[in-house]
């Protein structure tokens, strides 16, 4: 308890999180407004139809928080382990709690609240943003609809993993400009490429499901990119919470007996 007491201490006393939440905010406003723009006016096509719709529309605008916010909740995850080998504070905190099994989990379990708020923000930005929209000039808002209100709820839980992800990631990279890196390839150009390559033949599509950000969607039950770029079925709910938390697990088992498995100065 006073590990995690410690760990959640030093993420909140920054303004690094905070900062990123206001960030990850207003980015998720604007693109909330886009994506409603573009599909309540979007021009039908020679069938009569435009690309999305009613609740599928809904749905697809309310994930957006998975899938493009979910980089900002890895990257202070990431954080939460990789500041320590940056500013050398490492030393100290194990001197302090010298378990380092204890001090890892009490870092993943540190970033379940932080995740949690950037979930709920992150949710309320997009649905601020898209709903009036969706109401005033498209189908509706659907915010009663039973489908709708899981994807909200479900989207501030994949938040959640994000950030936890990003730990265990954390730990296995611990270079903090490294980590970050990494983070922005992977998820705004390695994943999407791979969703798309993957998806596009019946052989391979079975794999991309079970890419993070694919697992991801398969969770909240709605996926804006399988939608437009036409990557296949998503996972069940169940193998989806399973696959997100044996990346998680797996990374942070990684990270234990290699990064912190390693005598520091």
């Amino acid at each position: 308890m006073a590990a995690l007491v410690a760990e959640y201490r030093k993420l909140v006393s920054t303004r690094m999180w905070w900062l990123l939440l206001i960030v990850l905010a207003g980015y998720l406003v604007f693109i909330g407004i886009v994506m409603a723009a573009s599909f309540v006016f979007a021009p039908e096509d020679e069938s009569g139809s435009v690309t999305l719709e009613g609740v599928d529309a809904a749905r697809a605008i309310y994930g957006l928080t998975n899938a493009v916010g979910y980089v900002f909740p890895l990257v202070i995850g990431s954080l939460a382990i990789t500041t320590e080998f940056r500013h050398q504070t490492i030393t100290e905190t194990l001197l302090v709690e010298p378990r380092r099994g204890v001090l890892l989990m009490a870092k993943l379990l540190a970033t379940v609240p932080i995740g949690l708020v950037y979930g709920v923000v992150g949710t309320l930005a997009v649905v601020g943003a898209s709903a009036p929209l969706l109401a005033g000039w498209g189908d509706g808002a659907f915010l009663g609809d039973r489908s709708v209100l899981a994807v909200l709820a479900l989207g501030v839980v994949v938040t959640v993993l994000w950030a936890m992800i990003g730990v265990a990631f954390g730990s296995v990279v611990p270079n903090q400009v490294a980590a970050i890196v990494v983070i922005l390839a992977f998820t705004q150009f390695v994943e999407p490429i791979a969703r798309l390559a993957l998806g596009a033949f019946d052989g391979t599509d079975a794999i991309a499901r079970f890419l993070p950000g694919a697992a991801a969607d398969g969770l909240i039950g709605s996926s804006l990119f399988g939608e437009l770029g036409g990557s296949g079925e998503l996972l069940s709910r169940p193998a989806a919470l399973a696959v997100l938390l044996a990346y998680a697990g797996g990374l942070a088992l990684l990270g234990r007996f290699t990064t912190l498995r390693r005598d520091v100065a």
